[in-house]
């Protein structure tokens, strides 16, 4: 794509997923979790609700999913209330990966119906049964039927400038130069170049 029609697909998608989700799975007796922008509602029907996320081929959740087959969407809370509880989570999950050892040890859960964990400190949660999955080279969309859900905590969804500008610039910045290596891998499953990853 020429600059032009980059820059303009950037402005178009900005935003478009405001509210960063934990995703946590369970495969026999290893779980691990994530941070995406990339949940959402996959049904219109009310009483049979669907949703979807996409996680990179990268992630260690990744295989998790697909071999499980259960995944679990958090919203967490935004303000003075519910800020500091949300940034351990965000912490927590997106700051290493799971291939690396226990992401969830420091959080507080409990065991969904799935088997899934349920992040005790989120604002609320679904739990979804895979029902179809679309391969996409670098990423797979994973739809699940809402098997349950709960409203744990009042307050107002998290949104990720808040989130952002909370988990302060070392910590952003360290983020960034970790991600670089994901973005790579997404690269290379779809037949780009690499680029160098710079090591300042």
């Amino acid at each position: 794509m020429n600059p032009n029609s980059l820059e303009a697909s950037a402005f178009v998608t900005a935003g478009l997923h405001p509210v960063p989700v934990a995703v946590t799975t369970i495969d026999g007796t290893r779980t691990n979790g994530l941070i995406t922008l990339s949940g959402g509602p996959a049904s219109v029907v009310p009483e049979a609700p669907r949703v979807t996320v996409s996680i990179t081929k990268y992630n260690f959740s990744h295989d998790m999913v697909l071999r499980s087959g259960v995944f679990t969407l958090h919203v967490l809370g935004g303000g003075p209330e519910r800020l500091g509880a949300s940034l351990a989570i965000i912490r927590a999950l997106a700051g290493r990966s799971g291939r690396d050892g226990d992401k969830l040890g420091a959080l507080r859960t409990r065991t969904g119906v799935t088997g899934a964990p349920v992040l005790l400190d989120a604002l609320g949660y679904v739990e979804a049964r895979v029902t179809g999955s679309l391969d996409n080279d670098e990423n797979t969309i994973f739809v699940g039927d809402v098997v349950s859900a709960e409203r744990l905590h009042r307050g107002s969804k998290l949104l990720i400038g808040e989130a952002w500008s909370a988990l302060g610039r070392k910590w952003t910045d360290e983020y960034e130069d970790n991600h670089e290596a994901q973005i790579n891998h997404c690269r290379v499953m779809r037949g780009l170049e690499a680029t160098a990853i710079s090591t300042d």
